[in-house]
């Protein structure tokens, strides 16, 4: 008899197609069906899926606001409040890239508004702490949207005793050749061209609001981030940045669930050797090398195999079949079907 094993499971999502919670629910399932110990982790590092991964870690419930898109359509978009009143946001449930179709792109007038609109539902509820998570933006518009909106909704300001921590997984400044427009522009639908006048914008806006308020974090690490949002938080907001992946893992407890495990598996939608530039499941890693338990990572697709695993991952597998295309890997009813595949091609192997 196959002696029982405590795993925990500590994905990330599986951008574009399963979040970290999705995804552990599938592996947790049948990983349970085999007899095994499971103990759920959803990850994230502040990008797509933060929402649920921080709300099940801080057990906040759910809300939702009637706010604008980024071309200033009405959308649902749903945030966390916690049981000390910490509102969970994670912008790109008004401002994201998954809310308009390639050819709806249009990033000089794509605005972060509706941002500006959740961060004002939350305050009438009486939140004044606020995680922003900033991944997976359809906006290049350095926050000034949002900003547009907390002054136009609420002319007296905030209260003074809001707080704001930007959940974040990247460090580029506001604009230079690390910057929003440079980096992150064409992924937006910006050409050559528009991304020149994004990066003009930018540096006008940045060099008006040096002169306004005194000071400048344009050059600050997360400037960059979701289009130059987490500028707009750091400037007028006076936001503070952490690593998305850091904050979770005190929030969460990681490294009191790892006592007992006999496995970590962890995870994300492409591993490659960007993964080792301390993405989320390399922190992972790090983690639960220190008290010395193995660590899977389990992928959708993987490359630069041999660079994972000489990092110290035990195992490196990828779900999709080679032979799959991607556009039909990516859908969510696939994926679960791959990883189903996947934890039943690998029972044999937890010993």
């Amino acid at each position: 008899m196959q002696e029982t094993k405590r795993i925990i499971l500590a994905t990330d999502s599986f951008k574009g197609c399963l979040g970290s919670v999705a995804v552990e629910s599938i592996l947790g399932s049948a990983l349970e069906s085999q007899g095994h110990d499971v103990l759920s982790v959803p990850m994230s590092d502040g990008g797509d899926g933060m929402l649920e991964a921080f709300c099940r870690a801080m057990h906040a419930r759910p809300v939702s606001a009637i706010v604008h898109d980024p071309l200033m359509r009405p959308v649902e978009a749903c945030y966390g409040i916690a049981p000390d009143g910490t509102a969970v946001i994670e912008t790109a449930r008004a401002c994201g890239l998954a809310l308009m179709s390639r050819e709806e792109l249009d990033p000089l007038a794509a605005t972060s508004y509706g941002v500006g609109e959740l961060i004002l539902d939350a305050v009438a509820r009486g939140c004044r702490s606020f995680i922003i998570g900033l991944g997976g933006s359809g906006t290049s518009d350095a926050g000034t949207g949002m900003l547009r909106a907390l002054s136009e909704l609420r002319p007296d300001g905030l209260p003074d005793n809001c707080s704001f921590t930007l959940a974040c997984d990247v460090d580029n400044p506001l604009y230079g050749p690390r910057g929003a427009a440079m980096v992150f522009g064409p992924q937006k639908g910006a050409s050559p061209e528009v991304v020149g006048l994004l990066e003009q914008r930018a540096v006008r806006f940045a060099q008006d609001s040096a002169l306004r308020l005194g000071k400048d974090c344009s050059r600050n690490p997360g400037a960059g981030a979701a289009g130059g949002l987490g500028y707009a938080f750091m400037q007028y907001l006076g936001a503070t940045v952490r690593s998305g992946a850091d904050l979770l893992f005190e929030l969460a407890g990681f490294t009191e669930c790892l006592a007992g495990a006999s496995l970590v598996i962890t995870g994300e939608g492409h591993a490659d050797r960007q993964t080792l530039m301390g993405k989320l499941p390399l922190r992972v890693l790090s983690a639960a090398r220190q008290m010395d338990i193995p660590v899977w990572l389990v992928a959708g697709k993987v490359d630069d195999r041999e660079e994972l695993a000489a990092a110290g991952f035990a195992r490196v597998d990828a779900v999709t079949p080679d032979w799959m295309d991607e556009t039909i890997a990516v859908r969510p009813e696939t994926a679960r079907e791959n990883l189903l595949a996947w934890a039943e091609k690998i029972k044999d192997t937890i010993r």
